[in-house]
């Protein structure tokens, strides 16, 4: 049985994908979750990427009843399955958008994490609740949460395992936007991601997630270098061309 639900939707002659999580009670990250998304994730070709769940519920975490059988071998192994999958959401060559309808918590808030852009509903619930169970957040979110709103904020959720509502994540940085329906939201906005130029916002993604890595300096010099690179492409040259002659411009689909 799948536990995750695949949509296209159109945008601007381009196909967004709607990944839908429904693994009751609580769509918990265990092995075969994880496995089934990176099978999914892999296999995509959408321009756009919508991650959401069901219900009240996002991501509620990782299986606790699965990860309390584990030993420290396992559970390193757990977490490098967990971390590979986040990686290739965050390496996904187009936009990837969260569209959290409910509780993120641990894994679930991770799984946002590796997203481009989170947009919370307004009942939306955010924490890391891992040093509470004696453990510490295990896919990757000891370092995006730190990297996203900073060094302060991102210690006081992981030491506290405190969970905050939307306007406290809106607050502090973690989320986008606030709506009442977060799905719809998303989709809004994948459609206007979708009528720029595709190669335009796939080399500024991975210009802006592979200068992360660097000191300024060198960033600086990729984003020069990748700024040179997009003139070769005809979606340049066609959309200063529609710009001068104050028309829309037709991006290579």
């Amino acid at each position: 049985m799948g536990y995750v639900k695949i949509d296209t939707r159109e945008g601007s002659g381009s196909s967004i994908a709607v990944l839908t999580i429904e693994k009751p009670p609580a769509n918990a990250l265990d092995s075969e979750l994880i496995e089934e998304l990176h099978s999914k994730f892999s296999s995509l070709k959408a321009e756009a990427v919508i991650i959401t769940g069901t219900g009240k519920i996002f991501v509620a975490g990782a299986d606790i009843s699965q990860m309390s059988r584990l030993s420290p071998i396992e559970a390193e192994r757990f977490s490098t399955k967990g971390n590979r999958l986040m990686s290739l959401i965050e390496s996904y060559p187009h936009p990837v958008i969260a569209a959290v309808n409910g509780y993120a918590l641990g894994g679930g808030l991770e799984l946002a994490l590796s997203c481009d852009i989170i947009i919370g509903s307004d009942r939306a619930v955010f924490g890391f609740p891992e040093v509470t169970l004696g453990l510490i957040p295990g896919f990757g979110g000891t370092q995006r949460l730190m990297r996203l709103i900073g060094k302060g904020y991102a210690k006081e959720l992981i030491f506290t395992g405190k969970r905050i509502n939307a306007k406290q994540a809106e607050k502090i940085g973690l989320i986008n936007g606030i709506a009442s329906d977060a799905l719809e939201d998303a989709i809004k906005m994948a459609q206007a991601i979708c009528k720029a130029s595709k190669n335009a916002v796939s080399v500024a993604k991975r210009t802006m997630t592979d200068g992360a890595e660097l000191s300024n300096q060198n960033a600086l010099k990729l984003e020069a270098a990748r700024f040179g690179l997009v003139f070769a492409h005809k979606d340049a040259s066609e959309g200063m061309r529609a710009f001068l002659e104050k028309r829309a411009a037709d991006f290579e689909k």
